[in-house]
C-alpha cells in the first residue's frame, strides 16, 4: 500500500512539472540568465514602478489567455492562501482593481523582489503597515510574475 501511495505522489509531481501549458521557449524573454537572476537591490528611477529588474512592461490587448491560465495556477499555488480576488483583505490585501491602482512594473517588482520592495519602497511599506504581515519571498520568476499580472488584469475585468 505504501508503494502505491509513493508512486501516486511521484506521478502527480511529474505530471504537474511536465504540464503542457507551461512556456516551451524563452523567445519572449531575450536573456534566460536575466530571468533567473535576483532583482537588483535598488534601481528606482520612477517610484511608481517600484524597485527591481522590471523597468518596462508592454501590455497586450486583448489579454493573453495562455498567460492568464498560467497566472491563475500560480495564484492558486502561491498567492491564494493570503490574497483574495475581491477587495477584502485576508493576510495580504485583496487583488480587486490592483491593476488600476498600480503600474504593471510595480506589481511585477513586488512579486519578484519583495524583500527589497518592503524594505525600501514607500508604497510597499504602507501595505506592510496596513497588513502587519511581511509578504514571503515566493521566488517567482519574471516570466511567472508576468503571467500573474495577466491573471490580475483579467480579475480586474480587462478583456
Amino acid at each position: 500500500m505504501k508503494n502505491r501511495y509513493a508512486l501516486a505522489i511521484v506521478t502527480a509531481f511529474l505530471l504537474f512539472n511536465c504540464a503542457p501549458d507551461k512556456p516551451k521557449s524563452t523567445e519572449e524573454y531575450p536573456n534566460q540568465d536575466e530571468m533567473n537572476k535576483p532583482a537588483p537591490a535598488a534601481n528606482q528611477n520612477n517610484p511608481d514602478k517600484g524597485i527591481g529588474a522590471i523597468k518596462e512592461v508592454t501590455l497586450a490587448t486583448p489579454i493573453e489567455q495562455d498567460r492568464v491560465k498560467r497566472g491563475q495556477a500560480i495564484y492558486e499555488m502561491k498567492c491564494g492562501a493570503c490574497h483574495k480576488l475581491t477587495d477584502q483583505r485576508l493576510v495580504g490585501p485583496g487583488w480587486k482593481d490592483v491593476t488600476h491602482r498600480r503600474k504593471p512594473e510595480w506589481i511585477m517588482n513586488m512579486v519578484t523582489n519583495v524583500d527589497v520592495m518592503l524594505d525600501k519602497d514607500e508604497e510597499a511599506q504602507k501595505l506592510l503597515e496596513l497588513c502587519l504581515t511581511r509578504m514571503p519571498n515566493q521566488n517567482v520568476s519574471i516570466g511567472d510574475a508576468r503571467d500573474v499580472l495577466e491573471f490580475m488584469r483579467k480579475n480586474d475585468g480587462e478583456k
